[in-house]
């Protein structure tokens, strides 16, 4: 019985040393990272908002023609 204890005990070690060491090697790594300015990060945020917009303008021009030929092929006049 006690050795049983013992192997659980040392997964449940093993399991969090693994965590410790995981959790260490993140933080050592995101230390190494570059990280954008934040003038670069306004810029790039701002290109993500323009293009996102011209986009949906797109999907929604797209959307309405779609929209009329469908009616235009559907409606019996």
């Amino acid at each position: 019985m006690e050795k049983s204890k013992k192997s659980f005990s040392s997964g449940f070690d093993s399991v969090t040393g693994r965590i410790r060491r995981f959790c260490a090697d993140t933080a050592a790594e995101l230390g190494r990272c570059s990280w954008p300015t934040k003038q670069q990060l306004m810029e790039s945020t701002l290109l993500v908002v323009v293009t996102m917009v011209i986009l949906a303008c797109f999907v929604a021009g797209v959307d309405e023609i779609a929209r009329l030929l469908i009616r235009l092929v559907t409606v019996r006049g």
